[in-house]
């Protein structure tokens, strides 16, 4: 029995140090996380990974690993290692998200719908995913699940900034420019010093066919950000529809000066003349 016993231990004391080792693999990947070491912290998760590829805590290591190549812009390897972990907790809800978004990355958005279908699935509330399936929906043209998927994060959130510009959009869309122009209206009156509301709603008062309503709002805008080129083009164009060639120039000089090509611009230029 004796001679049984040595061999058994000894084994159990092997297993352990493996354990162990494993362990302080991790831990020391993790710190290199922390401390933004990405490469020696992707070697770290590797060599556990290859050590006790068992281990139940392999689906958070693929997923911690996804994370670090994302950090790093290595988007495919990333994508791997997050579908890596799917295999093994295909019901994570944070895995499917983080895998989505790197298929948006990539272009690959029927890939990234059906992750964002998952979530919804698991977690029918969840905004993130409903956002960005409302995204695609945008630009399948699928308007009328977009609509579904922005009421639903308002539901739960009524001040939503994205989800109620994303209303906005679909109203655009869909030719209902006066609803679309009062929801503009509403969300200028709960963020007066947002300057991007401002622009937009200046862009859709222009394709309304109010070009000074749309000068009040860039000139509001100019007040916030003096610095804003974007506008200064916007502004520019207006004054040229309006035949304001020299007020045009000036605006477009402007924005030339605050670092817009002016190759950019190059035509709309010549038309001042």
């Amino acid at each position: 029995m004796k001679k049984l016993f040595f061999p058994i231990m000894f084994l159990l004391a092997a297993g352990s140090m493996q354990a162990q080792t494993y362990n302080e693999l991790v831990e020391k990947a993790m710190d290199y996380t922390l401390k933004d070491s990405l490469v020696q912290a992707e070697q770290l998760f590797r060599q556990a990974l290859k050590m006790e590829p068992g281990n139940a805590r392999n689906a958070l290591l693929f997923s911690n690993l996804g994370t670090v190549q994302k950090r790093m812009g290595k988007t495919d390897e990333a994508i791997e290692s997050y579908t890596m972990a799917l295999n093994i907790t295909p019901y994570s809800t944070a895995m499917l998200l983080n895998r989505a978004s790197l298929y948006l990355d990539k272009g690959l958005t029927d890939k990234a719908y059906l992750d964002y279908c998952n979530v919804i699935d698991l977690l029918p509330e969840n905004q993130e995913a409903r956002m960005f399936r409302a995204y695609i929906y945008m630009q399948r043209r699928q308007y009328t699940e977009a609509r579904i998927d922005y009421n639903a994060v308002l539901a739960k959130d009524v001040r939503n900034l994205t989800a109620r510009l994303g209303l906005v959009m679909l109203d655009q869309k869909e030719g209902k420019l006066t609803q679309a122009l009062s929801s503009m209206n509403r969300l200028v009156d709960d963020y007066p010093k947002d300057v991007s509301l401002l622009k937009m709603r200046a862009n859709l008062e222009v394709e309304m066919n109010q070009p000074q309503a749309a000068l009040l709002d860039l000139e509001e805008a100019l007040k916030l950000d003096a610095n804003d080129r974007e506008a200064y083009v916007q502004m520019g164009d207006l004054y040229l529809q309006l035949r304001k060639k020299k007020d045009a120039r000036e605006a477009y000089e402007k924005a030339v000066s605050l670092g817009v090509s002016r190759g950019e611009i190059e035509e709309r230029l010549k038309e001042c003349r």
